[in-house]
């Protein structure tokens, strides 16, 4: 795929380019920039620099007033840049934030979405499901991540259950990173992928992938800026977390035949639970509610997740699970009002 030649041949002819007097040669460059795209569009169609450049170019077509009949010219020489940031660096097509900041003129959209706990899932919607889901589920199943949770239950002859292992495979994106694949279980963090590797290989674009240890065993980043996306994998107590941000583009890039996806839809309407303690528990729900309060002040869902584990499990290190979910929550989340959710 070639999108990186035409990225930079557009980039070339257009830097100069200032002033109310750019209209006809602005319309001329992005003329090529769309022929250029056409060449390369049998190699790069499941590309998503390639589909956003396309997508970019309309726009600005139209923004522009410029016909898509017309001439086209033939690439400029690249003028020598003092500065990278000036150059086509600035376009880099495994730097996802950058490129798209470049091409729409705005940051790009992100959603969150989160599981722990019992577990619990907070949608990319901002929905919120307490789910009894044993075994193995998709949380993800897109173009470019697929993210499974196994659970098992969190105490003999409960029906609670909690994650107990997760796999993430970063799906192999042809100018940036070779496939990778990471795999938590409880007490195994490993600060690398399977391979071994800390980073997406020895493409070009490998550094934008990479992953390091916040907390040794307890808690791990994984950057992918080649898709905007960062993930948080965490253990506390008998349990492991994931949570989310990620470009809204690459969080919507799936089919119909992936729908099942408890970051999209939450979890079914079968496995789905009340957060309102029932029976005998392992610990008084005033006793659960005391703990939980300590690390959570405001009675939101997060809370009410935090008292239903600890009164389930009979572990306060699931005061834990919610806290570190909620300051993911506060570190990913684009829209801050959205942080706490009421039931």
């Amino acid at each position: 795929c070639k999108i990186l030649r035409c990225n930079s041949e557009y980039v070339a002819a257009t830097l100069h380019l200032r002033g109310p007097e750019r209209g006809a040669a602005f319309c001329t460059a992005l003329r090529s920039y769309s022929l250029c795209t056409r060449r390369t569009a049998r190699t790069c169609r499941g590309d998503l620099a390639f589909h956003s450049a396309v997508h970019g170019i309309e726009d600005l077509m139209i923004q522009n007033n410029c016909s898509k009949q017309g001439p086209t010219a033939p690439p400029r020489p690249r003028p020598a840049a003092p500065n990278a940031e000036h150059g086509f660096e600035s376009l880099d097509v495994c730097d996802y934030e950058r490129s798209f900041l470049y091409k729409h003129g705005r940051p790009p959209g992100f959603q969150h979405c989160a599981a722990f706990g019992d577990p619990h899932i907070r949608t990319f919607r901002d929905d919120f499901h307490t789910c009894r889901v044993e075994g193995s589920w998709p949380l993800l199943d897109n173009d470019y991540l697929f993210v499974q949770a196994t659970s098992s239950p969190v105490a003999k002859g409960s029906n609670a259950t909690v994650t107990s292992k997760l796999t993430i495979i970063f799906k192999n994106m042809k100018e940036c990173i070779d496939q990778k694949v990471y795999q938590a279980e409880l007490d195994n963090l490993p600060a690398a992928f399977q391979d071994g590797s800390i980073d997406g290989g020895a493409r070009p674009g490998g550094s934008s992938l990479s992953i390091r240890e916040r907390s040794p065993g307890r808690h791990v980043e994984i950057r992918a800026s080649y898709i905007g996306t960062t993930i948080a994998v965490r253990q506390a107590g008998r349990q492991l977390s994931f949570s989310i941000r990620a470009a809204e583009e690459v969080a919507g890039a799936f089919t119909e035949e992936q729908d099942l996806q408890l970051c999209v839809g939450g979890c079914p309407r079968s496995q789905r639970m009340s957060r309102s303690p029932r029976g005998r528990g392992r610990v008084p729900a005033e006793t659960a509610r005391a703990l939980c309060r300590e690390m959570l002040p405001v009675e939101d869902v997060y809370f009410q997740s935090c008292v239903f584990d600890v009164v389930t499990s009979g572990d306060a290190n699931f005061t834990m699970a919610a806290h570190g979910a909620l300051e993911d929550a506060r570190l990913f989340l684009p829209d801050a009002e959205k942080l706490h959710i009421f039931q």
